[in-house]
């Protein structure tokens, strides 16, 4: 192997580095901006629980963590005895379901209690619950006479249907509940849920609001906040990819938070059209048809060992467009759904931004050639080993052309090795080592070998390695998709658990990975073997033989097992391709000659060469004439 392909090695090992660094880093100085944030947010939530607490008669720990009757008396309003009356009742729960969800309503707040995704299970064979209880809140906020906060009070439903599980023959299955502020005015949330539909329509009707929100206002505060569950088994791979997304109307792309932090928070002050609460492979997504004013999200993460397995917290306070006439319906929708490309997508409004298949380039590669690819073969095969297989055995085809030319480079590197030797032993010393590297390049340029002829193709590849780098995490097909021994290809397939944590590589023994360490060491002693140039490079020699496997090992630990099984693949492949490359397709003795053959050759100069040449030596006529 030559001194370009190692080079080449040496890049691609940086830049995975470098990715897998900034995946992971935690910027302290993010934390401190955080502090003083967390702590008031925390002290507030304490003092609404207490106040909750008091309210309901029960201390603190007996606080219920999933929805149960109970009665509750709020603050009195001074609005007047029809509001008053609303602040006193018994929490009631109605039920809404098809065949994708399964919702759960409360009269308190007239909000969504509970949100489960069917068919579906976390690592542990349980329901995907994403939120539940009073983990969550959605409160429509506005002045009166005194600030007013839907959340705190009790609903009355209007409409309730009588059969709250949709099959195919219905149509649609609505609830309807109504918040009376006064004898005449009132406020009624349409929760409507169709057959087949990821969908919850929510339809927030105001009637003679007008008479009691100030004429010079222009918005309404809308508040929604929820603690997201965790659902898969790592617990890092579900952090790096979980934290809140939001859409600008009319943009393609999409903004999110910092992730892999303890959390982060954003103004928008300017319209949003949508935002997600949004995990590895679920989120819930509230969507404004006629945009929010503005709005600020903001997450925190929580830690491994949380008590309750919660992930994260999300907040989003929203502005919401007021035009005070006697009646106004703000359109809103939930979406509850997996992060399934095709299924997002399906949903339109750029929902399919959601997984995290890459910037730039990678994530043109995902979207255009990689999804597709996976697609059509999963429509024929339902062995994702077996797809896995057959989609990395249809990268290496295309990537053959590049492979050839950098193996083809790389002899010609090999047979010029005594030439090279000899120009070495002509200029020993340091102070000659430009001479040297003249009269190397000089040869090179006679024979036509290119420095980056080697390098070039290697780096042209990286942008397909980092693609595939985002897809497998990112991949809900192979959510809980077992292959060989590995029961979820989405995260380890861990072989041994061992007793104690090694920094940096974790409590378990992942297989594949410990399976592709070994296919790049024997890649690299293999390529090292056919080569004499590296005889002169005992440090880069270690680093590709040892040190590159050592860093693969480590880093990939806990991460995808589709992933690790791909490289490992990707490693085989390519030992058979340089093997069948350098046994029939690459001759070196007639490389050699070839190349003889043209160094023999009158080196062709260009026209500006020779205007450059010319130039000179009329200048050096015109300093002898003086």
């Amino acid at each position: 192997m030559n001194k370009n392909t190692i080079t080449g090695f040496a890049l691609i090992g940086a830049i995975i580095i470098i990715f897998t660094w900034y995946n992971s880093k935690n910027i302290e100085e993010q934390r401190k901006l955080q502090y003083q944030h967390d702590s008031i947010a925390h002290a507030e939530q304490i003092r609404l629980r207490q106040q909750q607490a008091l309210d309901s008669g029960a201390p603190m720990q007996e606080l219920p963590t999933q929805p149960r009757e109970t009665a509750v008396k709020t603050q009195p309003s001074t609005l007047g005895a029809v509001l008053d009356a609303a602040t006193t009742g018994e929490e009631q729960f109605f039920n809404l379901e098809n065949n994708l969800l399964s919702l759960t309503f409360t009269n308190k707040g007239g909000r969504i209690a509970a949100a489960t995704i069917k068919n579906y299970h976390t690592y542990d064979s349980l329901p995907i619950v994403l939120f539940s209880g009073k983990e969550n809140d959605f409160a429509l906020q506005f002045f009166t006479n005194q600030q007013l906060s839907t959340s705190s009070f009790f609903f009355t439903p209007v409409s309730v249907p009588a059969h709250t599980a949709l099959t195919e023959a219905d149509t649609l299955s609505q609830l309807v509940m109504r918040l009376s502020i006064a004898d005449d005015a009132y406020i009624d949330y349409i929760y409507t849920l169709r057959y087949n539909s990821y969908k919850v329509n929510l339809d927030i009707k105001l009637v003679g609001m007008d008479k009691h929100i100030p004429r010079n206002a222009t918005n309404l505060d809308l508040y929604w906040s929820a603690d997201i569950r965790r659902q898969e088994q790592n617990f890092s791979n579900e952090n790096n990819y979980s934290t809140v997304v939001y859409k600008y109307p009319g943009e393609v792309n999409t903004e999110e938070l910092r992730s892999r932090a303890e959390g982060d928070e954003v103004k928008i002050p300017t319209k949003v059209e949508w935002i997600a609460f949004k995990d590895q492979f679920f989120s819930a997504i509230l969507v404004a048809p006629e945009n929010f004013t503005q709005a600020d999200v903001a997450y925190k993460g929580y830690t491994e060992n949380h008590p309750d397995r919660m992930l994260m917290h999300c907040d989003a306070a929203m502005q919401l467009a007021y035009n005070s006439n006697s009646e106004q319906t703000i359109p809103l929708e939930f979406y509850f759904t997996t992060n399934q490309y095709k299924t997002l997508k399906n949903q339109g409004r750029d929902f399919e931004k959601l997984v995290s298949l890459g910037w730039w380039i990678m994530g043109y590669i995902n979207r255009w050639f990689i999804i597709p690819v996976f697609d059509f073969l999963n429509g024929f095969i339902t062995n994702y080993g077996i797809i896995i297989f057959i989609l990395t055995l249809l990268i290496k085809i295309i990537l053959l052309p590049l492979t050839h030319r950098s193996h083809v480079s790389s002899a010609k590197m090999k047979v010029l090795q005594p030439e090279v030797s000899k120009i070495n032993e002509k200029y020993p010393k340091r102070e000659d080592a430009m001479k040297k590297q003249q009269e190397i390049m000089a040869l090179y340029k006679k024979t036509g070998v290119s420095m980056m002829g080697g390098c070039l193709p290697m780096l042209l590849q990286m942008p397909i390695l980092i693609a595939m780098f985002n897809f497998f995490p990112a991949s809900f097909e192979l959510r809980q998709k077992s292959f060989l021994w590995a029961h979820d290809l989405s995260t380890y397939d861990s072989v041994l658990e061992l007793p104690f944590n090694i920094p940096f590589y974790g409590s378990h023994i992942s297989l594949f990975v410990l399976l592709m360490a070994i296919s790049l060491f024997f890649y690299s002693k293999a390529t090292l073997s056919q080569t004499t140039a590296n005889n002169q490079m005992p440090g880069m020699k270690f680093m590709q033989l040892y040190l590159m496997p050592i860093l693969m090992l480590v880093m990939f630990n806990s991460y995808s097992s589709g992933l690790s099984y791909y490289f490992m693949l990707s490693n085989f492949i390519t030992i058979g391709q340089t093997w069948v490359i350098r046994k029939w397709f690459v001759d070196e003795e007639e490389l050699l000659r070839k190349m003889k053959a043209r160094a023999a050759q009158p080196v062709k100069k260009s026209k500006f060469q020779q205007r450059l040449e010319e130039a000179a030596r009329a200048q050096q006529q015109r300093n002898r004439k003086r």
